[in-house]
């Protein structure tokens, strides 16, 4: 019993022994011997990681490009090796590694983009010590491709534009040694690198420009659809940070009352704003964006990008509005109202409360990057209906300024959902001027002071108007332009007493004022002559850049405007400033085609007035049909199986008289292409053609004597005959030089054409 146990337990221990013997004896997989290949992956991969460290502003670069570099030189010394330890220590770190991005997936489950490539980034450093084959180093070269894809697209500066060219300048030759690595092509007898592994300068070169030319044609006329096609938008990881007060506004750039001469205080204030009386405005932050604002402030700002912005469309990011008038600034009358709002611990979204309206609306997503610190108050377009913010609570005022716990940080996330309204101005001009009390009770007060003189002068502005103005859409339309026209821009404007009125010096004594005392006068000139009005602040859309699709908006784009209520409508901006659009931005304006467009515009700066009005109407009816027809398209998908049909009949129509252009391009470029040549190769060619039409082709390796005797062994006589007459002229003429009787051989050329057809 006992020999039969210890027998087996031998052949248990011999088991183990017999299968790494029989792995030891298998053969080791043939190692990649191009030295180059592998110094070209290492450094695309390299690239594609710097890509996604300055995409996302980390610094993963600082360890992973070191130690992958040594896992590379470790992985070339032993690629004839098997390295059952190496893989073993790889496997328990890959190990590691998947255990930290679940960690890691649990703090950014809205947008795990950056997790993957953390996590791809230690995949490749671990891989890198162990690469001796070309399929490994394949894999490299699609992480490589899955990092710069990343950073494309969490990049949002230019920065990246300059890395993908970089990528690319390497990833040609990479695919050129991975493609001869395939085939077995290793070049002999080449005293130069590049030779001996068939790179060509010259060939990579002219490559790379046509591939960057076709890229960026294609990204000029590639429409830009609303995007957002998924519902997952990006957010940062959660805050922990809930409101000590939610009727605070937090600005940075608010300076504390102090000496009113000088306009200094005691120091930054984190709260409620600034006292009433001459000041200086802050340098880096705008001063309207506080729950009381004084505008007896002068200054500028020092222009610095502070939010960086992916929309469906271009607006004006408002920020806080404001419904009280104190003179020389405004305020809001109900801060102390402000509520807070608490959203569930596994989502994001913040469900906001939507305005009654009859009003069509569109939706737009936004994404918001902070690129520079400001308030805690939330940027968004009009009507916001949800909002996507990393902290557990917001809050919102009875005018509908939504605020965050703390201020806005440098690299915060955040996306809002806005049903925006369209602007439909024959409905606003019929809109009723029946408020409800409420409207009336917080948007219709005027100092007493200033109110009957502020009416006069509003109608006599009215008064200038050639037709009577009774809507008051129009009303407020016409008093925006008249004050871009009757009054200026003052940058030395003094500063203002302590009893004077901003509107009142800006119409009777200055004849204007800063930018936003336009606004400021606008809305209390409405208000005198019945019309609710308010003062919101926000900024411009600032300036797109075509390459990143985003929004670059600087601090200096913070101004005011007025919006006006209409009942059942609800608000609506106008902008009295000068050398500003009346309107501001809305989403009637087209944005499919948005590069397309600022290429135009750069190049319509350098052209005549007629030349851009002639090429403007031209390029406007093209993209208009070709945006009609787009609409077109996408309507038919919510028809249901008619739609269907019509799509796939017009795709066929469609297809069936592309065939019949391309045909006719074909004859028309083989007709342009004989008449370039001397008559008697256009003579041998049209032969050569006609037969090979027929069945009967020539080899491009067959001479023409040799083509002649095939002829005549399958064609018949008179046929082989006329070929033979025509190839010998053709060969005399070509390497003889002598003069071909061209008369003749129409003939015999004649007399093939018929027995051919038949």
């Amino acid at each position: 019993m006992s020999r039969v146990s210890e027998a087996e337990s031998r052949r248990s221990l011999l088991i183990p022994h017999r299968i790494w013997q029989r792995l030891e004896a298998l053969p080791l997989p043939e190692p990649e011997e191009s030295l180059l290949l592998r110094i070209l992956t290492q450094t695309l991969v390299s690239v594609g990681i710097v890509a996604t460290d300055i995409a996302a502003s980390t610094q993963m670069s600082f360890w992973a490009i070191p130690f992958s570099m040594a896992g590379a030189y470790w992985s070339w010394q032993t690629r004839r090796k098997r390295n059952v330890a190496t893989k073993f220590c790889i496997a328990i770190g890959m190990l590691l590694a998947l255990a930290a991005f679940f960690v890691g997936l649990r703090g950014q489950l809205n947008d795990t983009r950056l997790v993957l490539a953390e996590l791809l980034v230690q995949l490749q450093v671990l891989h890198s010590f162990h690469m001796p084959r070309r399929q490994d180093l394949g894999y490299s070269m699609m992480i490589g491709l899955i990092l710069i894809g990343v950073a494309s697209t969490l990049s949002q500066t230019m920065g990246f534009g300059l890395l993908l060219l970089v990528f690319l300048a390497i990833a040609l030759p990479v695919l050129v040694l991975d493609y001869r690595s395939r085939l077995g092509l290793i070049g002999q007898g080449y005293k130069s690198p590049l030779k001996r592994a068939g790179l060509s300068i010259q060939r990579l070169g002219i490559f790379f420009l046509v591939i960057l030319g076709l890229g960026l044609t294609i990204f000029l006329l590639m429409p830009r659809f609303p995007g957002y096609q998924l519902r997952t938008f990006p957010v940062s990881a959660q805050i922990q940070k809930e409101f000590d007060d939610s009727t605070q506004i937090i600005n940075p750039g608010y300076v504390r009352t102090g000496d009113a001469t000088k306009g200094t205080g005691a120091g930054r204030g984190a709260g409620q704003g600034q006292g009433f009386g001459p000041g200086e405005v802050d340098k880096t932050f705008y001063y309207g964006f506080s729950n009381r604002i004084n505008q007896n402030l002068r200054g500028e700002m020092e222009p610095k990008i502070v939010l960086r912005i992916r929309s469906q469309a271009e607006g004006y990011w408002r920020v806080l509005a404001f419904d009280r008038y104190l003179g020389q600034g405004w305020e809001i009358s109900r801060n102390d109202e402000a509520k807070t709002r608490t959203r569930p611990s596994w989502s994001y979204q913040f469900f906001l409360p939507r305005p009654i309206t009859v009003n069509r609306t569109k939706e737009v997503v936004q994404t918001y990057t902070v690129v520079s610190e400001l308030p805690n108050l939330i940027p968004s377009l009009m009507h916001p209906r949800e909002l996507y913010f990393p902290t557990q609570q917001i809050a919102i005022d009875p005018v509908g300024n939504l605020r965050s716990p703390l201020g806005l940080l440098e690299g915060l996330t955040y996306t809002v959902i806005s049903d925006v309204p369209y602007r439909d101005r024959s409905r606003l001009q019929t809109a009723s001027t029946k408020y409800p009390q409420a409207i009336r009770q917080d948007y219709l007060d005027v100092p007493v002071k200033i109110r009957d003189r502020v009416r006069r002068r509003t109608e006599e502005l009215l008064a200038t108007s050639p037709k009577p103005i009774v809507a008051p859409y129009e009303q407020a339309l016409f008093l925006a332009q008249a004050l871009k026209q009757r009054y200026s821009l003052q940058p030395n404007l003094p500063f203002l007493a302590e009893n004077e009125d901003l509107v009142e010096a800006f119409l009777f004594k200055y004849q204007g004022g800063y930018p936003d005392h336009f606004s400021t006068t606008l809305t209390i000139m409405l208000r005198s002559i019945g019309i609710p009005a308010r003062l919101a602040v926000g900024f411009a859309p600032g300036q797109f850049n075509p390459f990143t699709g985003l929004y670059e908006v600087r601090n200096t784009d913070a101004y005011a405007v007025t919006e006006v209520f209409f009942p059942k409508y609800g608000w609506f901006a106008f902008d009295p400033i000068p050398g500003h659009e009346l309107i501001p931005p809305s989403i009637e304006e087209d944005k499919t085609f948005s590069v397309l467009q600022q290429f135009w515009q750069w190049v319509a700066g350098w052209l005549p007035s007629p030349v851009t009005s002639l090429l403007g109407r031209v390029f406007g009816t093209i993209g208009n049909w070709i945006t009609g027809i787009i609409a077109w398209i996408i309507g038919q998908f919510y028809r249901g199986w008619v739609g269907l049909f019509t799509l796939l009949l017009a795709g066929s129509g469609l297809g069936f008289a592309g065939w019949l252009g391309w045909q006719g391009w074909r004859r028309w470029r083989y007709r342009r292409w004989l008449a370039q040549l001397p008559p008697m190769e256009s003579l041998y060619q049209q032969m050569i053609h006609q037969l090979a039409q027929q069945g009967f082709r020539k080899h491009s390796a067959q001479t023409p004597f040799e083509f002649v005797q095939r002829a005549k062994e399958q064609q018949s006589s008179e046929r082989a005959a006329a070929i033979a007459a025509i190839s010998h002229a053709y060969v005399s003429w070509r390497y003889g030089g002598q003069v071909p009787n061209l008369e003749h051989l129409k003939q015999q050329m004649a007399e093939l054409k018929p027995r051919l057809k038949r």
